[in-house]
């Protein structure tokens, strides 16, 4: 409980201070990326169960009948906000959510999730 309440408050707190870097940040991708301005993602929560995990999206998007690596998609602002790790911070919401937690381990792929020894699985 005392856990949980760290986290809410803290991840509240944590929005409402960034939400202008936030704002900046959805601006200059919206204006240079076009939308959608953020990735979401599958993930393993508790138990296994997945949940949206939530970034700023930092690749464009792959055209189709193209094959691209994810590294070459990675455009310039999103070297950047990777470098920074400011396209972290919509991830916050996972956390209001309970998705997630401020400390802990962050959640892999769901194809890994089959390789999770019993200890990381708790985690």
């Amino acid at each position: 409980m005392v856990k949980r309440t760290l986290d809410l408050v803290g991840s509240i707190v944590g929005l409402v201070l960034l939400s202008p870097a936030l704002a900046a940040v959805a601006m200059v991708i919206l204006l240079t990326m076009g939308r959608p301005i953020l990735f979401v993602q599958q993930r393993p929560g508790r138990s296994g169960r997945a949940f949206p995990f939530v970034k700023f999206r930092t690749m464009s998007i792959p055209r189709e009948g193209q094959e691209e690596e994810d590294g070459m998609r990675i455009t310039q602002l999103g070297a950047f906000l990777r470098r920074t790790s400011l396209d972290e911070f919509p991830s916050l919401w996972n956390v209001v959510t309970g998705s997630m937690s401020l400390v802990g381990p962050r959640p892999l792929l769901m194809r890994y999730l089959e390789r999770y020894t019993p200890e990381q699985a708790r985690r």
